[in-house]
């Protein structure tokens, strides 16, 4: 340590040019540095997705679900599996652990749905992995709308958008590098249809197989090698693909008596739309078409959308005249509010800290060596986080925001030593080098060893895990960093500019200083006057302290204000997509009379492929709010959210969910649902797991702070059962796969060829005419041939019903679940829990086989707050042995971790009176607050020890004297360091939510520490001496004590 010292002397000019060195060097990183609004938090999953168009959700489950997850079950690494089965569509998540590659994951799972396709029914489209993104992938969401008088060649207006979309805007799109997929939704996807005359088959004699195979025969290209003519090769092609409606109508079926019965003679052939599951609205005005552009797993959320913007701009003059695409939400926003936020505080609380200290020091030399020292550490952590991988981040710039005021506090006790030292008789420049290396080798160990007690302090949030690992390792690195580059700057730097800097000689004390003194005298000798008095009053100050602790609410982590509104609304599950779709735009036009809404734009049900199974009778009203400076009515966006809900409450037979676009996704990574509580219920049978969860709703519906309540919409969709009659089949020869047949693809419909039209695609789908299947009726008139050729209604052969079956079907971990979400608000989510899980130990009796769990934020926060429970003691308990090895006696060491309680009266009523829960980031701020608590005991302690006394009066005096000679250090790097924090703990800008519980612990937990270590210490220190002079016979001490 002295030899590095002394080398950063010598060589002073060698470590100016190192320190500009790193700051030319860490700008340039942090300009290059990946910005992102979170760490992403997402797990290594992989989504399957497997489309059965017509499919119920009890077939999806039986025939597709489940094979597939049991193929997936056994692979490596695997930490769960979930699944939802819904009408046409399978979707399975494949959970690994972290420390799997994404892609080698993405390799195992499709080796394994390969070689799970034997057991899977034939589906038009195999199932395939969705796009290589994350939860909070989808980061640009735009929309296409048209000008009235538009030329769209004939088609209709929402055809013509969505083809625009599939076919240019979408692939122009995916070409962004950083872009994995780009999902389609809205407006209506053009097909070729034939439309068969059941009657006209009839007279014909002619089945739909016999049509389906005279298409696929007719609709082929082929090549035929080449031929030479003369000296010239030619390629030969024979062309027989399908391209107009009349080629499709000429179809050549089988010839009668000469004459050819052709597709047209059976069938309507039209243009037509698929059969749709999703629709796009905008402000109650009608449809629109929408895009949802999908980020790509470990990419940069705002290069890659500024990249998209600069891809849009170059789109918008390639689009028809007329067509416009504009975004309506995109993360940047949201990025760039949360980023400013704290580089703002940042930025104010080193003007702050520098401040402070030349009115300290009353130097501004001085001052600017210990503001030198702030730039340096930031830096350094971002060379850090650059290195790394780690983005700039709400997280990882709070870290060095939060670490602001502690960076400088090692340079703080370096420049202050040796200023002091200078300020002594005016000296040669050979003799005040000699002076600043003394000064500098007589506190260069303890700044090291308190700096590394901090470091050690924050290692227990590496340990945390899953989410909230992810969370809050990017601050843990950033910080520690940070402190890393702090110690370099105090051992190394500061000593090299204290030699350019520095003036030599006597210098005056600032009055500031004197007068704080002048207080702290009389304070510190009436302390040491009555020490036990003093000593059990800080006791009872922590017992009381100890008492708010049940009072504070708890929760996961700080909701983030994003700047806009999202609504999840579950209509009765009967609810078809044109009534839906009706429903949503009404309540549209209810919003838009808010004058702080800027837009809404609201989703009814799901693209056709790649996301989420929502039903039809699902929707998400995205709502953009003008910023809240131009807002007429309302102060905060919780009132207008209440005013929202409560216009919205005139629509009858709907749930409603108020969320966030973030929150939602961030909910649903946690626990599956997208609400911050889920009561997840588990068992075999749908209509016991239904009764069941209903009872649980009842029981928890009076939990107070429990609000958006719901069951979720897993039962009620009604359908036609089709049931063969067995021994009638038998007895009119028709086979039940005949009857099945006929349900499937007379009834349903099947894509049965494709029409390529240049580089666009365009299904060619088969179906019975509308009037011969769209009641019970006629599909009890549908006619099959009986083996003698006669001709059998199905209503002879088979039984048409109507049920209530199945919406979708969800299952974990190989079990059906049942869920019961609901959202926290106005309270805090401890409690909640809590009356929630007494609500249902009194009320709900499970059947055998049935188990409930507890998911969403709760369980991400019992599992962080059990493992600091763990893991801090752990630490404090090494740091009170290193401590005892550092000062030779445990009972300093002891004198020390005291600093530990104290710090804690502070933080705990900092959050009862700022009415913040304990969370996740209050832990991480009790954690800092413990490092800079052990760090000021550690300076009395040290200061006391070089002036020990050898009587009863000496160690009054020693103390007395130590006390007040610490007096600047310690007010020094507790007060920068509440400083740095203050604009964190002040701030109202997005993000600021989940800082101030972390600046609020800190600030509020210094400010006692401070004010406690200034003067219980010393009474504790000198009670403790005393009494081991009076066991080793010394006299009892002239000065009264309690």
């Amino acid at each position: 340590m002295e030899a590095l010292i002394s080398y950063s002397l010598r060589a002073r000019i060698l470590v100016v040019l190192g320190l500009l060195a790193v700051i030319g060097f860490g700008l340039y990183a942090y300009q290059r540095m990946p910005v992102d609004a979170f760490p992403d938090i997402s797990p290594v999953m992989v989504p399957v997705f497997a489309e059965a168009h017509g499919m119920a959700p009890e077939e999806i489950e039986r025939l597709i679900t489940y094979p597939i997850e049991a193929s997936m079950s056994g692979l490596p690494d695997v930490t769960q599996i979930k699944s939802t089965s819904a009408f046409g569509m399978a979707v399975i998540y494949v959970y690994f652990k972290d420390s799997v590659n994404i892609y080698f994951a993405r390799q195992l799972v499709n080796e394994r749905l390969t070689a799970a396709m034997k057991d899977l029914p034939e589906m038009h489209d195999p199932p395939a992995l969705g796009p290589i993104s994350t939860g909070l992938g989808q980061v640009f969401l735009y929309y296409l709308t048209m000008d009235p008088g538009t030329d769209t060649q004939g088609k209709p207006a929402g055809a013509y958008l969505r083809e625009l979309n599939d076919w240019l805007v979408k692939y122009q799109l995916q070409t962004v590098p950083g872009v994995t997929d780009v999902l389609s939704m809205g407006g209506h996807v053009l097909q070729f249809q034939i439309r068969v005359d059941p009657q006209a088959l009839l007279k014909y004699q002619l089945d739909l197989h016999a049509v389906t195979e005279a298409v696929n025969q007719a609709n082929r290209n082929v090549g035929g090698q080449f031929l030479i003519l003369g000296s010239e090769e030619y390629l030969v092609r024979g062309l027989g693909l399908l391209s107009t409606l009349d080629d499709v109508s000429r179809i050549r079926i089988k010839t009668v008596g000469g004459v050819s019965i052709t597709v047209g003679d059976i069938a309507d052939v039209q243009y037509g739309e698929e059969v749709r599951r999703g629709v796009v609205t905008r402000n109650g005005e009608g449809e629109v078409v929408s895009g949802i552009v999908m980020k790509l797993y470990g990419e940069n959320t705002s290069l890659v959308i500024d990249r998209l913007h600069a891809k849009v701009a170059q789109l918008q003059s390639a689009l028809p005249p007329g067509v416009h695409l504009a975004p309506y939400y995109e993360q940047s926003e949201l990025v760039r509010q949360a980023t400013t936020t704290v580089k703002r505080a940042l930025l104010i609380g080193a003007i702050l800290v520098i401040v402070t200290l030349t009115v300290f020091l009353g130097n501004i030399r001085t001052a600017f060596i210990v503001a030198i020292a702030l730039p340096f550490c930031a830096l350094i952590a971002v060379l850090v986080m650059g290195w790394a991988g780690v983005s700039a981040n709400l997280m990882s710039l709070g870290g060095i925001a939060i670490g602001i005021g502690m960076l400088g506090d090692g340079a703080i006790v370096m420049v202050e030593n040796i200023y002091r030292h200078l300020s002594g008789e005016r000296t040669s420049t050979e003799t005040r080098d000699r002076v600043i290396l003394e000064a500098a080798q007589e506190v260069a160990r303890p700044i090291v060893f308190s700096i590394a007690i901090i470091i050690m302090v924050f290692l227990p949030i590496f340990t945390l895990q899953e989410v909230e690992g992810k969370m809050f390792a990017p601050m843990a690195s950033a910080i520690t960093a940070a402190l890393v580059g702090s110690i370099i700057a105090a051992i190394v730097i500061a000593p090299a500019l204290a030699h350019y800097l520095l003036r030599h000689g006597p210098t005056r004390e600032f009055v500031v200083l004197r007068i704080l003194r002048k207080m702290y005298v009389p304070v510190l000798s009436l302390a040491l006057r009555f020490r036990k008095t003093t000593i059990l009053s800080s006791l009872a100050a922590f017992a009381a302290a100890m008492m708010l602790v049940p009072r504070l609410g708890t929760e996961f982590v700080p909701t983030l204000e994003e700047g806009s509104i999202l609504i999840g609304v579950t209509m009765a599950p009967s609810t078809s997509l044109e009534k839906g779709t009706a429903t949503i735009q009404s309540m549209e036009r209810v919003i838009m009379q808010f004058p702080e809404v800027r837009e809404v734009v609201s989703r009814i049900g799901r693209p056709e492929a790649g996301s989420h199974p929502h039903p039809v009778n699902y929707a998400e009203i995205h709502i953009e709010l003008n910023p809240i400076d131009q807002w007429a009515i309302y102060t905060n966006k919780a009132e207008l959210v209440k005013e929202i809900e409560h216009r919205l409450a005139g629509f009858g037979g709907i749930m409603l969910n108020f969320t966030q676009p973030i929150q939602n996704a961030f909910d649903e990574l946690l626990s599956g649902v997208r609400a911050q509580v889920a009561i997840k219920l588990y068992g075999e049978d749908l209509t016991v797991l239904r009764e069941t969860a209903q009872e649980i709703e009842a029981a928890v519906s009076h939990v107070p702070g429990l609000v958006d309540l719901s069951v979720e919409q897993s039962h009620g969709q009604p359908q036609v059962l089709i049931v063969p009659d067995r021994p009638a089949c038998a007895r009119y020869g028709i086979n039940v796969d005949s009857v099945l047949e006929l349900v499937e693809l007379a009834v349903g419909g099947e894509a049965i060829d494709t029409i390529y039209l240049g580089a666009r695609r365009f299904a060619l789908h088969l179906r019975y005419q509308e009037p011969y299947r769209d009641t019970t009726a006629a599909l009890e008139n549908l006619v099959l041939t009986a083996a003698d050729g006669s001709l059998v209604p199905l209503a002879q052969v088979a039984e048409v019903k109507t049920h209530f079956g199945a919406i979708q079907i969800n299952r974990e971990n190989n079990q059906r679940r049942w869920i019961i979400q609901g959202n926290v608000r106005g309270r805090d989510l401890g409690s909640v829990i809590a009356d929630i899980q007494q609500a249902v130990a009194e009320d709900i009796s499970l059947p055998p086989g049935y188990f409930i769990e507890y998911g969403g934020q709760f369980e991400n926060q019992q599992r962080a707050m059990k493992r600091l429970l763990i893991i801090i003691p752990i630490v404090l308990g090494v740091v009170l042995i290193l401590l005892g090895l550092t000062f030779g006696t445990v009972r300093h060491a002891l004198m020390i971790i005291l600093n530990v309680p104290l710090a804690l009266i502070g933080g705990v009523v900092g959050l009862f009176l700022m009415g913040e829960y304990l969370s996740v980031p209050a832990s991480v701020g009790f954690i800092a607050l413990f490092g800079i608590a052990v760090q000021n005991g550690m300076v009395m302690v040290s200061c006391f020890n070089q002036r020990a006394g050898t009587d009863q009066a000496g160690v009054l005096d020693s103390v007395r004297q130590g006390a007040i000679l610490r007096l600047r250090p310690v007010l020094m790097t507790a007060v920068t360091t509440i400083l740095g924090l203050l604009p964190l703990l002040l701030s109202h800008g997005t993000g600021s939510e989940v800082q101030r519980p972390l600046a609020t612990v800190v600030v509020f937990g210094l400010t006692t520490s401070t004010l406690l270590t200034l003067v219980v210490i010393p009474a504790v220190y000198a009670e403790v001496e005393l009494r081991r002079l009076r066991r080793n016979g010394h006299n009892r001490p002239t000065s009264p004590a309690s």
